[in-house]
């Protein structure tokens, strides 16, 4: 018997489970690609394109262990008593707490745990829907919310000890060299080795049900798992090996990257006589890099003095009087200032070619009128900006100046502040940073794999559980398992999330907690991809969020002074954690409070 009379459940309930998707995206995978961006190893538009794909590889191959964790270890099955309708409220509800929570946070660039809001929704509509006895709170094999929270804990820990411990590897191998250029790239396929090892094993020894592989023998898994990593150990080593050679150690400028191809053809390539340098590009972060306005203001201030200069004494006094009271009136504030500099960048939009330049003129010259929304030129005007306002959600986020937002502003506390954690950070030369660069966008596609194999089940699992009862009219089976479509469709809406809205959360990390260049970049990746895959295996959902930020820190701990760390941004992270854990869970249970005990659900 198909619920027809609950068709309405389902339909918001699958609305808020793409939602929780989107804003999965736009909050914790922005956090993982926040790393590499801001390490310049690859630009924001690229960032978006890995992120896509190795997003939907990893939630469909490995993504739906974690699903049947939130869906089934939380609040047990039989709890419901066989009422179907009860059940696909209780998710449905869970799905609209932790959604709206998120959405918040992320319009006001906090940074949460999506995981741990879906979680804490989870168990707060448990207490409301069949009471606090029935809520797995304890260890439950490893699927209660004892486990899970314990993750809140351990992850960042196990996260930052793994990400220190491998950038101190490459510290000692290459940084602490006398000559670290020639270390740095023969040492390269090494780490294409673990990233593609760690991501196969993933795959194989815990992979999707639906592979059948982890029923494997244990000798096929090994083969297959070290034939993968050494199979990627010797394409780098032929091919990319000599590409780095050429363009760094023999400063080949010519060499472009689509040449990887020819691999051993470059090992022997003439060198230009007039190579003195690597080109390479500039990896070092630099406060007031972008800073055009303080420039201008620095040189009109020094004009003007010149200009007071030429005139007599008392003409000059009472300029300078008049000088130190414009300043003090005109003493700008911290928001002040902040939205200055969002005013300078809306401004180099409005006059950029294409459809997003476009689009926000468009709005700009086309408001809407005085009176009431229900007017006939209003509704009209409203029709006519729909078009670039779509425009606008969907492009913006491609063209927003993350190192603009996340170097700060001069001028600011925050601006202030960064100006310490950099100078407290060793610098390294280009040239490593750059064959770094390239290895970081393998870690960044690994943890980017992690991220989908373990948090699509945030989403997956509420919204597989209404599926299931919607379709079937009976409540969800324990051992029910999740359609690969479903992991398929919701990949896409972290996607989305990501492109569309994850400069929110983008512009505040990364580099605003320590300083960040490929080499730290790198490490910090594949330490939160390590916890993360080992999370998952064990069926334990773990925020990637927490995993990233412990393997932050780790890092810049790595410098040796505990200045290289902002630890008010460390701070307001752990605030907004423990936060989202009684926010999110009132706002579930009250939620479901009030639906279960409507006329329709209590009669």
């Amino acid at each position: 018997m198909i619920l027809h009379q609950y068709d309405y459940i389902f339909a918001i309930g699958t609305l808020f489970a793409f939602l929780d998707a989107f804003n999965n995206g736009a909050n914790d995978v922005a956090n993982s690609w926040a790393t590499s961006v801001s390490s310049r190893s690859v630009s924001y538009r690229q960032a978006m394109i890995l992120g896509f794909v190795f997003e939907f590889l990893g939630a469909v191959t490995v993504g739906s262990r974690t699903a049947e964790t939130i869906k089934n270890g939380i609040i047990p099955v039989d709890s419901f008593q066989g009422n179907a309708g009860v059940q696909m409220m209780a998710f449905t509800i869970a799905l609209v707490a932790a959604s709206s929570w998120v959405m918040w946070c992320t319009r006001h660039s906090a940074h949460v745990s999506s995981t741990y809001s879906l979680i804490s929704a989870v168990a707060g509509v448990g207490v409301a829907t069949v009471g606090a006895s029935k809520v797995q709170w304890g260890w439950n094999g490893g699927k209660g919310l004892g486990a899970i929270f314990a993750g809140l804990g351990m992850a960042p820990v196990i996260s930052g000890g793994f990400a220190s411990v491998i950038f101190m590897l490459i510290k000692v191998i290459v940084h602490m060299r006398r000559n670290p250029v020639p270390w740095a790239v023969y040492s390269s396929p090494f780490w294409f080795l673990v990233a593609a090892t760690i991501c196969t094993l993933s795959i194989v020894y815990k992979g999707s049900p639906n592979l059948g592989l982890s029923k494997k023998p244990a000798w096929y898994i090994a083969a297959v798992t070290l034939g993968t990593g050494g199979g990627v150990f010797v394409v780098a080593t032929l091919f990319f090996l000599p590409f780095l050679r050429a363009r760094i150690i023999k400063k080949d400028y010519s060499v472009k990257w689509y040449m990887i191809p020819l691999g051993p053809l470059l090992w022997n390539r003439p060198v230009p006589v007039d190579g003195e340098t690597a080109k390479v590009p500039n990896y070092a972060v630099i406060q007031d890099e972008y800073d055009d306005e303080h420039s201008t203001r620095t040189h009109g201030s020094i004009d003007k003095d010149a200009q007071t200069s030429a005139l007599p004494a008392d003409d000059q006094e009472k300029q300078h009087e008049r000088s130190l009271v414009a300043s003090e009136t005109h003493q700008l504030t911290y928001k002040e200032i902040m939205a200055q500099s969002d005013a300078k960048h809306r401004e180099k939009l409005l006059a950029s070619r294409g459809p997003l330049g476009w689009a926000m003129r468009y709005l700009r010259d086309n408001p809407m009128g005085p009176g009431e929304l229900y007017e006939l030129r209003n509704i009209v005007t409203l029709l006519k900006r729909t078009p670039p306002t779509i425009v606008c959600a969907l492009l913006y986020g491609f063209h927003y100046d993350i190192h603009t937002a996340q170097s700060g502003t001069s001028g600011t506390p925050e601006g202030e502040r960064m100006k310490r954690v950099y100078a407290a950070a060793e610098k390294y030369p280009n040239e490593v940073e750059h064959t770094y660069s390239f290895i970081q966008v393998i870690t960044a596609c690994t943890a980017s794999f992690a991220h989908g194999a373990n948090d699509i089940g945030n989403s997956v699992g509420p919204w597989a559980a209404i599926y299931a009862t919607w379709s079937t009219g009976q409540p969800t089976e324990k051992k029910a398992t999740v359609p690969v479509w479903q992991l398929a469709v919701l990949a896409i809406w972290i996607s989305i999330g990501l492109c569309t809205y994850g400069y929110n959360i983008m512009k505040v990390m990364g580099n605003k907690i320590t300083y960040h260049s490929p080499s730290r970049g790198s490490s910090m990746e594949l330490g939160a991809a390590i916890t993360v895959l080992v999370f998952s295996q064990y069926s334990l959902p773990v925020s990637t969020s927490m995993c990233i930020t412990g393997a932050t820190v780790g890092v810049g701990l790595c410098n040796g002074k505990l200045s290289a760390v902002n630890w008010q941004r460390v701070g307001l992270l752990l605030l907004a954690w423990i936060m989202t854990i009684p926010i999110a869970g009132t706002l579930g249970g009250c939620l479901m409070g009030l639906f279960i005990n409507a006329p329709h659900f209590s009669s």
